[in-house]
């Protein structure tokens, strides 16, 4: 028996403001709010003092760091398509896995400080 793959919800819309697949993704999201969210990913996404490509290499580390895979996927094309390179991914994602280090310490610190204990 095959299974069925079921198309892949994609948590953020195009760069028209639309879900690309709405019937997969945002069932659950009343429409007004959907298209409130919708509105202001529109509006981050415009023209302004930061570029395109920067903007989808920031939001592959945001990506990274809220654990969206669909995010992470549609941000990385996204980048490619306004001419990042493999490199400036990678140094993305390098910056997030520094990023995600730093708040496990941060957190172990707090821990230790609240309770009063240094293992080291």
């Amino acid at each position: 028996m095959t299974e069925e793959k079921k198309p892949h919800h994609q948590p953020f819309p195009d760069d028209n403001g639309e879900a690309q697949q709405a019937a997969t993704s945002y069932t659950m999201v009343d429409p007004r709010f959907r298209n409130i969210y919708f509105q202001f990913y529109k509006e981050t996404y415009k023209p302004s003092v930061i570029d395109r490509k920067t903007k989808e290499l920031i939001a592959i580390a945001a990506s990274l760091a809220a654990k969206c895979q669909g995010c992470l996927e549609g941000h990385v094309k996204k980048a490619l398509k306004f001419g990042a390179t493999r490199e400036e991914i990678s140094e993305a994602i390098a910056i997030a896995i520094g990023v995600n280090a730093a708040a496990i310490v941060d957190l172990t610190d707090i821990a230790a400080d609240n309770m009063n204990i240094k293992l080291y």
